[in-house]
């Protein structure tokens, strides 16, 4: 319990109606889960308005809102703070609530379009292995040590993450790692949190279906930036044409990664094979298990973090050389035979791009590559035609399927990607609905030696189709038309 009084200096609201001398035992986004003596959120979404739902909390027991306009008919024994921004306070206002836990720590966010989850997981298991203790706020899961929190967001709300943060410290942190989209950033659910560093990684064609263009989402990564303080750091990949805007108008001291060029780190990828990568990092030859130009890349920007922090370049190289990064992230699986299966969460042009040439850039043996990939349901149309466009001319064969088709017909998001193939490309391709069926097909077509990539849903257990979700997994289904496989 805390008092609203204290918490009120916090928010500096712009105008109070009703009684502010009251305790507070929770702050509460979620009407539904509010409790007895509860301070309730209420804001303007995208989608829905949160102020319609100030009576539902108050049932429930919430004695303080906060929100962006006060009801007609405030109720009596309720307090209302109207506030500009809603969005803006939650999170100051959870950080005090939580004794500024972001301050006991070291806390690096991980912005961009690709790679976030494998560098933040690459940095958590590094830092596992140099014997600290630390959190993980990442897609595929949130982790505390060992301890894992199921994901459900790659950002969740701000009042979640410091509360997270909070028992991080409890059990003894000494770093967080967390993925920074670019909604939580829009959204300010990263408000009130004291980073200690940021990364960013790359920016491609994604989350057109949030952000109305391409400049707006660079600008909300670039706000990440924006507000960190002059005593955090912030790298940037100098190889992706945006990183150095990044740094713009950015106070934190700054950093860059590179395999192209020079940069304060920079790495040189020497051979690339399934059988993993051979760099160069800065004057220091490195072997890695991982696979593709763009895992050198992960791992020469999660060097350059830890050195930041202040670790020995020869110790974290050592520990980073037997990391083999994310669940669901160009996984390899071998079968008997020599056919190869990938599984691989590449859900957009780039990330797609990315896999395909790294698997093109391995396939020593000139063996055939075959692609199952679908697109997702109420997400951004127009990447459907250019993924399509890229598996095909990527691909020896390529086989169109559903990924997560959510609301929408899985016939209607075919169609669409259909688009990208008409005319010289149509030949490699072939369209089975039933994703299961389509994977089964693709090992029917492969012959000893052959690559089989299945994209877009890598560490996903499950397949979102209409209202509800069913158990799905790639790597399983995979598996199983693999003879006698073994895990790379």
């Amino acid at each position: 319990m805390q008092e609203l009084n204290t918490l009120l200096r916090t928010i500096n609201p712009l105008k109070v109606v009703g009684d502010t001398d009251k305790m507070i035992s929770e702050l509460i986004i979620d009407s539904r889960k509010a409790k007895k003596d509860a301070l309730f959120f209420a804001w303007s979404g995208s989608v829905t308005d949160g102020h319609q739902y100030i009576d539902s909390a108050i049932e429930k027991g919430a004695v303080a809102i906060v929100c962006e306009s006060i009801p007609n008919a405030p109720k009596e024994g309720i307090v209302y703070l109207k506030v500009e921004n809603t969005l803006s306070v939650v999170g100051r206002l959870a950080s005090f609530w939580y004794d500024h836990p972001s301050r006991k720590l070291k806390v690096v966010g991980v912005t961009g379009t690709n790679g976030k989850t494998s560098i933040c997981t690459l940095l958590f298991d590094l830092y596992r292995s140099l014997g600290y203790k630390v959190g993980l706020l990442s897609t595929v899961e949130n982790k505390i040590n060992d301890s894992i929190i199921p994901s459900t967001h790659t950002t969740p709300d701000p009042v979640s993450i410091h509360k997270l943060i909070a028992s991080m410290v409890d059990s003894g942190c000494d770093y967080a790692f967390m993925e920074v989209s670019s909604h939580a950033v829009d959204q300010k659910r990263i408000g009130g949190i004291e980073f200690d560093g940021a990364l960013f990684t790359n920016i491609s064609r994604d989350h057109l279906d949030y952000h109305n263009t391409f400049k707006d989402y660079i600008n909300a990564k670039k706000a990440f930036f924006d507000g960190l303080s002059k005593d955090a750091f912030a790298l940037v990949n100098k190889d992706d044409k945006r990183g150095m805007v990044m740094l713009q108008n950015c106070v934190a001291r700054h950093s860059t990664f590179s395999l192209l060029g020079l940069a304060d780190f920079r790495g040189i990828l020497r051979s690339n094979s399934l059988e993993g990568l051979e760099m160069k990092i800065e004057e220091f030859d490195f072997h890695s298990p991982m696979v593709g130009a763009y895992n050198a890349s992960n791992l020469v920007a999660t060097y350059g973090v830890a050195i930041l922090l202040g670790q020995s370049k020869v110790e974290v190289l050592t520990h980073l050389s037997g990391l083999k990064g994310a669940k669901g992230r160009f996984e390899v699986y071998k079968s008997a035979d020599g056919t190869k299966g990938v599984v691989d969460y590449a859900h957009t042009p780039d990330a797609l791009e990315n896999v395909l040439e790294a698997i093109n850039q391995a396939n020593s043996t000139g063996s055939q590559v075959i692609t199952v990939v679908g697109c997702g349901g109420d997400r951004d149309k127009g990447k459907r035609p250019i993924m399509a466009k890229i598996a095909a001319s990527l691909s020896d064969k390529v086989i169109f399927t559903s990924d997560n088709p959510r609301s929408e017909d899985p016939e209607k998001i075919l169609e669409d990607m259909y688009e990208g193939v008409k005319g010289s490309l149509e030949h490699k391709v072939l369209v089975i609905t039933d994703r299961g069926n389509a994977i089964k097909a693709a090992f029917q077509f492969a012959k000893a030696n052959d690559i089989v990539l299945v994209a877009g849903k890598g560490h996903e257990n499950y397949q979102e189709l209409k209202d509800k979700r069913i158990h799905f997994d790639d790597a399983e289904e995979l598996r199983k038309h693999l003879k006698n496989n073994h895990n790379h």
